[in-house]
């Protein structure tokens, strides 16, 4: 950072930026948050004075503003649950975490797949578990319960983003957050979703 004296003294000032002010004067930023003005014609300087007139009103963002920040919100929200993963109890009675990144399930499927396809066994690892053999049972345990906490967030997600844009208020939106109780009409309609997805319909 660019360092000054001022008419000779021994101080050095730390300087954060230096602009043109006026033509024979230039503005400079000092690191201590406050501001020196230079002059290169020995003028003193006289800052403006106020305008006087009335303060800015704070800025009041609209309902629909709030409600494109409150879905932003969720979507991370719900893309962070999901990808945290899910505790899986396998066939031992052991229970270990899975990570479910894009990645983790881009390999997971590959899992499932290969299981599904008569494979006995395939290698996988749990977090920051070294990579083992997994018996066929055990992946298909893994992929289920991937898949069934991936979609339970991801349909609760769709629910809670349909909540937010049916209020009318701010305060009603105030008390939208990921994990808040649905209305009863839309945790109805996510019940029987997932009891459809469960049954196999």
């Amino acid at each position: 950072m660019e360092k000054i004296t001022i008419n000779g003294a021994t101080t050095l000032y730390e300087i954060e930026s230096i602009k043109p002010h006026l033509p024979t004067r230039l503005h400079c930023a000092r690191g201590e948050g406050r501001t020196v003005y230079l002059s290169n014609d020995d003028s003193v300087y006289t800052a403006p004075e106020e305008s006087g007139g009335l303060p800015r009103e704070p800025y009041e963002p609209t309902l629909e503003e709030l409600q494109t920040v409150k879905l932003a919100t969720v979507n991370t929200a719900c893309n962070a649950v999901i990808t945290a993963g899910c505790d899986v109890t396998l066939t031992d009675g052991s229970i270990e975490h899975y990570s479910l990144s894009e990645t983790d399930q881009i390999n997971l499927s590959a899992a499932v797949a290969a299981v599904q396809a008569g494979a006995a066994a395939y290698p996988y690892h749990a977090d920051g578990e070294l990579c083992k053999m997994y018996s066929a049972d055990d992946i298909a345990l893994i992929g289920t319960a991937a898949t069934g906490h991936k979609l339970y967030h991801t349909t609760y997600c769709n629910h809670l983003r349909a909540w937010i844009q049916q209020v009318k208020t701010t305060e009603e939106l105030d008390a939208i957050y990921y994990g808040a109780e649905l209305p009863d009409d839309l945790a109805s309609n996510m019940n029987t979703i997932l009891t459809a997805v469960s049954e196999g319909a």
